[in-house]
């Protein structure tokens, strides 16, 4: 099976499990085939899949990753002892671990094709991560407050894990009580890498964008919280802070040494 083939008989199921869906037309053009096929991964809920249809959607998830484009930790250059900057797509990068800004309810974004981290993990991971945080969510009774992480598998994508953390929401003027809950998001994933062996760790820019934190700040903290992490428990975890846009690559880079300068995720 080819991936067109694949692609068209992960289309036909996700569509045939849905009355209201049955009898639309699928578009012909690759493109549009793809979009088609994520807003649908985007839309399911949490539902059990069969053996077949989680093969299938591996195999061409996984290809589709090669084709992306894997970047490796070890490819990146050194800002700092063991920190690192680099910009591109988080799901691309091969680490120990990949950080989620997920949302209180922890189980992924549901606008199709939505451009935020979280829909581009669940997206190239594959249905088995919305599964998998919604029995976690089940097992809690409750929504995710912010502050904590939670661990699960990466399934399809080239980290080992997905830690999730909840960051705080700024509405009006920031306060300290968002700058606490940020600093805990940065420390309770870095406790959660440290605690299950994982070499590696890469930070998104929590918080910022749609949560409003202040880019700028977040850096800051971001930065300060792993240094003083590491100062105090002698951690020697590998830390890439991940950036998409160069706004927060050019404050990244004030904030971190005279690195000979950033690994770009399109070089």
């Amino acid at each position: 099976m080819n991936q067109q083939e694949r692609r068209r008989y992960l289309i036909d199921a996700l569509l045939g499990e849905k009355p209201e869906y049955r009898g639309m037309k699928v578009p012909q053009a690759e493109l549009e085939q793809r979009k088609l096929l994520r807003s649908l991964m985007n839309v399911r809920w949490a539902a059990p899949t069969s053996a077949e249809f989680e093969r299938i959607q591996d195999e061409y998830l996984q290809e589709v990753n090669r084709e992306r484009g894997i970047v490796d930790i070890e490819n990146l250059e050194e800002r700092e002892p063991d920190m690192y900057l680099w910009q591109g797509d988080i799901t691309r990068l091969r680490t120990g671990a990949i950080v989620n800004a997920a949302n209180s309810g922890m189980t992924g974004c549901y606008q199709p094709c939505h451009a935020c981290i979280d829909n581009c993990i669940h997206t190239y991971s594959g249905v088995q991560l919305r599964n998998f945080c919604q029995k976690l969510m089940d097992e809690q009774g409750c929504e995710e407050p912010a502050g904590r992480a939670k661990v699960t598998p990466a399934f399809n994508l080239p980290c080992d894990c997905v830690i999730h953390t909840v960051g705080p929401i700024v509405y009006g003027e920031l306060t300290e009580d968002h700058e606490r809950l940020l600093a805990s998001c940065y420390e309770s994933c870095l406790r959660l890498a440290d605690k299950n062996g994982l070499g590696s760790i890469a930070f998104c820019c929590i918080s910022t964008g749609i949560f409003h934190f202040p880019n700028d700040r977040a850096a800051e903290i971001a930065v300060d919280t792993v240094r003083k992490y590491k100062e105090r428990t002698g951690s020697r975890i590998k830390v890439i802070y991940n950036v998409f846009k160069d706004l927060d690559r050019e404050i990244y880079e004030k904030l971190l040494g005279d690195g000979k300068g950033v690994s770009a995720g399109d070089e």
